[in-house]
C-alpha cells in the first residue's frame, strides 16, 4: 500500500481484477477439494423413535406415587444406565456394529464412538402431571437397518429400565417405611410397657387418680369423725356406768354392812369359808371399780380371796356327805338384795360389751387413720409424679405420632408399590416406532460444498488484501505525485515486448498449473488417508 493515499471503490475493483488469480485459484482449490471430500464422505442414517410418557392411571387424589422424580431427571438416570459400556458392548455385539473399527480401535473408543452417535431429546415437556410428554431416542449409523435395530432397541431399553426403575423404588421405599414402621412399633411398645411399670409402681399416686384420692379422703374423714363420735358417746356412758356401778356397790356394802349388824351371825369369822370366799369376791370387784389393780387394798383382798378358796377346799373335804347334797343351810336373801344384785349384773354386762365396742371402735380409728395418712401422702406425691408423667408421656406422645405417621405412609407406599407392580403408574409407551431410513442424514454436502466455497474465496480476498498490503510500488502518475510530492514532467507509457508478453502468459499458466497440481495432491492425500475410495460403490 501506498502511505497517504485515498483508495476509492474503482481503485479496489482494480485490486481485484489486477490480482484476480491470487482470489480465484484459491477459491477453485477450496471448492473442488470440498466437493471432491464431500463426495466421498460416507452416508451416514439416523432412525428415530418418538416415546410418549403416558400419566398414571390411577387419579392421584386417591393414590399418590412414590416416585416423585421428573420426566427429565429420570430420563438421563436411565440413558446414563443404558449408555454404560456393559450395555454398549452387548448392542455392538448383538447388531455386528462397527466392524472396521472395531478391527483398528479398542472397544473403549468404539463405545465412545456409539455413545456419540446415540441422540435422546425431550419433544415436550410435561406442563402437568396429568399431561402428556414426549421424547425422541435416535441413532445413527451407515447402515440403515442397523440404524433402525439399534433404535428399536434402546426405545425398547427405555420403557423396560423406567417400568423396572419404578418398582424398584417403589419396593425398596415400602421396605424401608416398613422397617422404621417396625422399628417405630417396638420403641412404641417399649415405652407402653415403661408406663405401664410406671403406672403400677406408682398406683394412686397418678395425677390423674388426685380426685378420687380426695374423694376418699373425704370419706375417710366422714367415716373417721363418725368413730370418733362413737367412741366419745360410748366413753360417756362408761364413764356413767362406772359411776352407777361405784354407786351400787357402795349402796350394797352399805346395805350388807347394815345387815350384818342388824343380824351379826350372818357373815361373821365362823361362818363357812364359802360365805366368806363370797363376800370377798364381791368387795373385790367393788374395789377393782374404784381402783386400780396395782393398788394394796386390791392385792390385799386377792390373798384373802386365795386364802378363802384354800380353805373352802378344806371345809368341802371334811364335810359330810349330807351336807355335800346340799343340804348345807343357805343364808335367805332378801328381795330387795336380789334386785340390786340384778341390775349390778346387768349395767357390769353393759360395761363389758361398752369396754369391747370402744376397743373395736379405737381399731377402727386407728385403721381408718392410716388409710388417711396413706391417702394423703399420695397426693403429697403427686406432683413429683406428674412431672415424672409429663416426660414419659412428652416422649410417649412424639412415639405415638411418629409411628401413626409412619403407618399411614407405609399404607399409602404399599399402596403405590402395588400399583407400580400392576404398571398402571405412569409409563414410557413407543408412539412413533423406528422406521428404516431411506434418505441419508448425513452429511450434508450442500452446506459442506458451500461452506468449503466461502473458505476459498475468503482465503483469495485475504491472500489479495496481504499482497496488496506489501506492494508498495507506484503504478500511476498519480501515485508518484502523491508518493513523493515532486511535479512530472512527462509519462513514458510501459513498452512490453512480444517475448515478455509470453514470458507473463507462461509464468501465469505454471501458476495455474502448480495451483491444480497442489490441488490434486492435496484431494489424493486426504482420500489416500480416510480410505474414502472403499466407501465408494463400485471400488
Amino acid at each position: 500500500m501506498i502511505p497517504g493515499k485515498t483508495y476509492k471503490p474503482e481503485d479496489y475493483i482494480e485490486i481485484l481484477w489486477r490480482r484476480k488469480w491470487v482470489g480465484i485459484i484459491p477459491f477453485v482449490v477450496a471448492a473442488v477439494g470440498t466437493f471432491v471430500g464431500s463426495q466421498l464422505l460416507p452416508d451416514q442414517f439416523r432412525s428415530e423413535a418418538r416415546v410418549m410418557v403416558v400419566p398414571q392411571q390411577v387419579p392421584e387424589n386417591y393414590v399418590q406415587t412414590t416416585v416423585t422424580a421428573t420426566v427429565e431427571d429420570r430420563l438421563q438416570s436411565i440413558a446414563a444406565l443404558i449408555q454404560s459400556r456393559t450395555r454398549l458392548e452387548q448392542l455392538v455385539q448383538r447388531f455386528d456394529l462397527y466392524k472396521e473399527e472395531r478391527e483398528r480401535m479398542i472397544m473403549e473408543d468404539v463405545v465412545t464412538l456409539m455413545r456419540a452417535n446415540i441422540g435422546l431429546s425431550v419433544d415436550r415437556p410435561r406442563n402437568r402431571r396429568d399431561d402428556p410428554g414426549f421424547f425422541t431416542v435416535s441413532f445413527l449409523s451407515p447402515d440403515p437397518r442397523a440404524a433402525m435395530q439399534v433404535t428399536e432397541a434402546l426405545a425398547t431399553a427405555f420403557i423396560n429400565e423406567n417400568v423396572t426403575g419404578r418398582t424398584t423404588q417403589a419396593d425398596q421405599t415400602n421396605q424401608f417405611l416398613q422397617a422404621q414402621l417396625d422399628e417405630a412399633r417396638r420403641n412404641l411398645v417399649d415405652h407402653e410397657q415403661r408406663l405401664e411399670a410406671f403406672r403400677r409402681t406408682y398406683s394412686g399416686q397418678l395425677p390423674t387418680q388426685v380426685q378420687s384420692n380426695l374423694s376418699v379422703m373425704q370419706s375417710t374423714q366422714v367415716q373417721l369423725q363418725a368413730v370418733r363420735d362413737t367412741i366419745n358417746r360410748d366413753t360417756d356412758r362408761q364413764l356413767v356406768l362406772q359411776r352407777m356401778i361405784t354407786d351400787a356397790i357402795v349402796l350394797d356394802e352399805a346395805t350388807s354392812q347394815a345387815t350384818m349388824a342388824a343380824n351379826p351371825t350372818s357373815v361373821s369369822a365362823s361362818a363357812p369359808a364359802a360365805d366368806q370366799l363370797a363376800a370377798a369376791r364381791t368387795a373385790l370387784a367393788a374395789l377393782q371399780l374404784r381402783l386400780k389393780p396395782e393398788h394394796p387394798d386390791v392385792q390385799r383382798m386377792r390373798r384373802t380371796i386365795a386364802e378363802l378358796e384354800a380353805k373352802a377346799e378344806q371345809e368341802a373335804l371334811k364335810a359330810p356327805l349330807s351336807a355335800q347334797d346340799g343340804t348345807t343351810p343357805v343364808r335367805p336373801l332378801n328381795t330387795t338384795t336380789v334386785n340390786q344384785q340384778q341390775r349390778l349384773s346387768g349395767m357390769r354386762a353393759e360395761l363389758e360389751s361398752l369396754e369391747r365396742r370402744i376397743a373395736t371402735s379405737r381399731s377402727e380409728e386407728a385403721r381408718l387413720s392410716g388409710i388417711l395418712e396413706q391417702y394423703r401422702s399420695r397426693i403429697e406425691a403427686a406432683p413429683t409424679r406428674e412431672a415424672e408423667m409429663t416426660d414419659l408421656m412428652r416422649d410417649y406422645q412424639t412415639m405415638q405420632d411418629n409411628y401413626q405417621s409412619l403407618l399411614n405412609r407405609s399404607q399409602e407406599s404399599r399402596i403405590a408399590a402395588d400399583l407400580e407392580r400392576r404398571q398402571i403408574g405412569e409409563q414410557f409407551r413407543v408412539v412413533d416406532p423406528a422406521r428404516l431410513p431411506i434418505r441419508p442424514f448425513s452429511p450434508d454436502r450442500l452446506r459442506i460444498n458451500l461452506m468449503g466455497s466461502f473458505a476459498g474465496l475468503a482465503l483469495g480476498v485475504a491472500l489479495i488484501g496481504l499482497l496488496e498490503y506489501r506492494d508498495t510500488s507506484l503504478r500511476t502518475d498519480d501515485d508518484v505525485v502523491m508518493s513523493l510530492a515532486l511535479p512530472v514532467l512527462a509519462v513514458i507509457p510501459i513498452m512490453i515486448s512480444a517475448a515478455e508478453k509470453r514470458r507473463i502468459r507462461r509464468r501465469r499458466f505454471v501458476m495455474v498449473g502448480a495451483s491444480l497440481v497442489v490441488t490434486i495432491g492435496i484431494v489424493a492425500v486426504v482420500v489416500w488417508r480416510m480410505n474414502l475410495l472403499d466407501r465408494i460403490p463400485g471400488f
